[in-house]
């Protein structure tokens, strides 16, 4: 079984050998919930791709624990990066899509305020909404053992979303999933960064579809059955994982 994994604000200057403390939330989780000893092992990582194996020396309070430093790794980027455009899907599902974007290797989320989105993040609602899709990607990072934690950004308005696309289209590419889409994903040419599009539950209005494909986006289906906006994200991310070298 492996290390369990808790999330340090910061990995950059940790070696071989360093005492280390953690304190806080995930040291709580590891003291009051984990019941972490000494002499145990945990995987600590701080979200950019640094990973250290720590073994429990001491342990004090609720939400205290030192270690000393076994190793340290850091992994490479992926390659292609992939952003997930994720159109905010109704509250029940929400969570979902991010915890599976974050599980398949979604390098980035920005929630999106499509038009069809019932869902809407307006006023005061966006921060504390972002807040909780950030939360969702870290627990996910950790359950599914990830060096990088995806940043989650937004909410975006599609005229807001153009803007970004149309300075990165030549650079990037840019997909989105429709399943009225006659090109695969199979098929489509994938570059060094990619932004991946997820709609709502209704679907993409043609009207929208249209400005997105006039900003250099590429309609693409991922297969003969439709797939539902939480899990379309982690369904895509598999077949890229295929075709690249992130697999």
């Amino acid at each position: 079984m492996s290390l369990p994994v808790f999330i340090h604000p910061d990995l950059s200057a940790a070696t071989a050998g360093d005492s280390l403390t953690l304190s806080g939330p995930e040291a709580r989780h590891a003291v009051t919930v984990k019941r972490m000893q000494q002499g145990e092992k945990l995987v600590l990582i701080d979200g950019t791709g640094i990973r250290l194996i720590l073994t429990v020396m001491e342990t004090s309070g609720k939400d205290h624990l030192t270690g000393t430093v076994v190793s340290v790794t850091r992994s490479p980027a992926p390659n292609p990066r992939v952003t997930v455009v994720q159109a905010i899907p109704k509250s029940e599902r929400a969570e979902l899509a991010v915890d599976l974007a974050t599980q398949a290797g979604a390098d980035e989320i920005i929630a999106w305020q499509a038009d069809r989105c019932v869902a809407k993040w307006d006023g005061k609602k966006a921060p504390k909404a972002v807040a909780k899709w950030q939360a969702a990607a870290e627990a996910a990072a950790k359950q599914s053992r990830r060096d990088r934690i995806p940043q989650v950004r937004g909410p975006l308005t599609t005229r807001q979303l153009l803007v970004e696309l149309t300075e990165r289209a030549e650079s990037a590419s840019v997909l989105v999933l429709h399943e009225e889409a006659t090109e695969s994903i199979r098929e489509v040419d994938l570059r060094s960064e990619i932004f991946l599009l997820v709609g709502p539950e209704g679907g993409i209005g043609e009207e929208e579809l249209t400005t997105l494909r006039e900003a250099g986006a590429v309609p693409i289906k991922l297969g003969p059955e439709v797939v539902r906006t939480a899990s379309a994200a982690m369904v895509a991310l598999a077949a890229i994982g295929m075709r690249t070298e992130r697999w």
